[in-house]
């Protein structure tokens, strides 16, 4: 098998750890999210088993992605930091009991083939980590005054109290 397949089940058992880096190629669907179609994510892959004996690894994805935030439509660059630990199950039926025993919702329990590509579980977490609507903290564009005249903008909730009284 080659080392972007692994049998995840044997790679658990047996306490592999592998690393390495992607690119866009190798991230399609991560790739068609990024303004410059070439997102670059390094990531970490600790296999053992839990308590119980079931397969789980320890997930590490770094990186940045560069996005379109929504307020201003100017890319910004979106940092990706994520850590996830992923309990493998060979059906349907084992993933719920899984989730059922562990009782832990930090763990995602996760159906598995044995042949699993590691780019799809390292693009996987990537996407979920990305936001639903990307923006800058602070738009670059956005002045001083039109921030604080926002701020001051009257809520509607304010004039209806008024009228109450």
């Amino acid at each position: 098998m080659s080392a972007s397949v692994i049998d995840v089940f044997d790679f658990c058992r047996l306490a592999e750890q592998r690393e390495g880096a992607l690119a866009g190629a190798e991230l399609p669907r991560l790739a068609e999210e990024a303004v410059d179609g070439n997102p670059v994510l390094s990531w970490s892959l600790r296999g053992d088993v839990n308590q119980y004996g079931h397969a789980r690894v320890a997930m590490k994805v770094s990186g940045s992605v560069t996005l379109v935030c929504q307020r201003c439509m100017k890319p910004f660059e979106h940092q990706i930091d994520s850590a996830q630990v992923l309990v493998f199950a060979q059906s349907d039926t084992e993933a719920d009991e899984i989730e059922a025993l562990l009782d832990d919702e930090s763990i995602d329990v996760v159906v598995a083939q044995k042949s699993t590509k590691v780019a799809d579980l390292i693009e996987d977490e990537a996407l979920l980590s990305l936001p639903s609507s990307p923006r800058h903290e602070v738009c670059p564009d956005r002045d001083a005054a039109s921030i604080l005249e926002e701020v001051r903008k009257p809520s509607p909730f304010d004039v209806l109290k008024g009228l109450k009284q």
